[in-house]
């Protein structure tokens, strides 16, 4: 008994070993469409072959089970797969294993299963059969999809999602460097509102514009070299110029050109030892928020020698000494409370009698007001009253009148507006859309977040 369940479980591993090394999908590559495999073990008393026991198989359950559950006819109507028999023979005995492979339901396939059990003689030998497990195959196959589909999705993940954020970077790209316009004789790199805003920035080349531009900043120009273009000394002559190029040596090269030959207003400079074209937006609005008059940057860098990191510093550290010398101490702050608390008191002493309501005086306050409110006071008035935004030529007559919703739809239409009139916010949005238009006046209720707008274009609000 020792010895046989010993040769037994040599065969059976030597089984596993065989089936794990064709993979966990070996009963779908052997059984195609099977659901399930009967896996049975059996020992003859004697020396018998496989077709000893493929036959003894097929002979001894014919009939038992009806003509339904045949292993014949079903063998032939493709319900039960071929049946494989491995033997081995050891000591005059024989030992093997048998599968049966069914797509049979599950009822079915424990019937044919019991019904092997049933075979006691294999040849001219004595045997038994006994039945070891029904395999679901379906089981197997649901656990291989499961991971190959974790194959298939990292796989996915690791390819294409790098290749969306390309693309997605190269669609953002392409917009961008579709916003660039060439500006002036010398074609060179701008911002699309380079040629109406009434504010530039100077930068040394088309990667600074880009960048720039993929932040939000859209009036940059590039001089593209170090020979300053005409195109940027006309223009400094007219707009309000801030030179922003980058922290190296070249950048100071090009900055001290552009003070010598341009009329510029303000000078900013990326942090030192970097470039315009690598800054995030945070570092950009920090440099351009810590711009220097160029007035003091010509003084201190042609008169002493100075660079401009170190004027930056020494304002930096001047505005720290101001707050600290504005700050009172202490003590004259409690002499200050004190004063205030004895002039108070003796105010108190020397009041005089309150004044009956009908001697109190109160006096208007005069404000200055905007003579071009007095030219459209008329129109100012109909809007108020009726909401609507009123459309004027050069000679003050009405061309069209309209609901404000519709207003920026008819400036985009019409070239022959002078001045506009309406009850509402003058915002960005709407000057940049009469911006490329003959506008030259916009009144409205009230200003909001405006940051720039053309020279020859004036903002009146009802309030001023």
């Amino acid at each position: 008994m020792k010895r046989k369940k010993t040769v037994l479980q040599q065969i059976l591993s030597e089984k596993r070993k065989r089936t794990k090394e064709g993979g966990s999908m070996s009963g779908k590559d052997e059984f195609g469409t099977t659901k399930y495999v009967i896996y049975a073990e059996f020992e003859a008393n004697g020396v018998v072959e496989r077709p000893d026991v493929v036959g003894a198989i097929f002979g001894q359950t014919e009939g038992l089970l009806g003509d339904d559950l045949d292993l014949r006819e079903l063998q032939k109507t493709g319900r039960i797969g071929r049946i494989r028999v491995e033997v081995h023979n050891k000591a005059g005995k024989t030992y093997g294993t048998i599968t049966v492979p069914s797509s049979l339901d599950r009822v079915e396939t424990a019937i044919l299963a019991a019904a092997l059990e049933t075979i006691d003689r294999v040849g001219p030998a004595e045997a038994r059969i006994k039945v070891l497990r029904i395999e679901d195959v379906r089981a197997t196959k649901r656990k291989y999809i499961i991971e190959r589909a974790k194959e298939i999705l990292e796989t996915l993940m690791e390819q294409e999602i790098p290749e969306t954020q390309e693309l997605t970077e190269e669609v953002k790209k392409a917009v961008r460097a579709k916003e660039l316009i060439e500006y002036g004789p010398e074609k060179l790199p701008a911002g699309p509102h380079v040629p109406f805003s009434d504010s530039i920035i100077v930068v040394e080349g088309r990667a600074d514009v880009l960048n720039l531009l993929k932040h939000g900043i859209k009036n940059a120009i590039a001089v593209e070299g170090t020979s300053i273009p005409e195109t940027i000394i006309k223009l400094s002559k007219e707009r309000i110029v801030t030179a922003f190029t980058d922290g190296d040596r070249g950048g100071e090269l090009i900055l001290k050109e552009l003070l010598q030959v341009a009329d510029v207003d303000y000078v900013a400079r990326a942090p030192e030892g970097k470039e315009v074209e690598e800054l995030t937006k945070k570092e950009i609005v920090k440099a351009l928020r810590s711009k220097v008059p160029a007035e003091q940057v010509i003084n201190e860098m042609f008169n002493k020698g100075k660079s401009f990191y170190d004027i930056v510093r020494e304002r930096s550290e001047e505005g720290k000494e101001s707050t600290r010398r504005i700050e009172p101490s202490t003590d004259s702050r409690t002499v200050q409370v004190s004063q205030k608390i004895e002039r108070r008191e003796e105010r108190a002493e020397t009041k005089p009698e309150p004044k009956t309501p009908a001697e109190k005086i109160v006096k208007p306050i005069e404000t200055s007001r905007s003579p071009e409110l007095e030219e459209f006071k008329e129109f100012i008035e109909k809007v108020k009253k009726n909401g609507v935004a009123l459309l004027l030529d050069e000679n003050k007559n009405v061309i069209e009148e309209i609901p404000v919703r519709e207003l920026t739809t008819k400036l985009k239409e019409r070239r022959d507006v002078y001045a506009v009139v309406f009850n509402g916010v003058i915002t960005q949005r709407l000057i940049d859309i009469v911006s490329e238009t003959n506008v030259r006046y916009i009144i409205g209720a009230r200003k909001y977040n405006v940051v720039r707008r053309p020279v020859s274009l004036k903002l009146i609000t009802f309030a001023e």
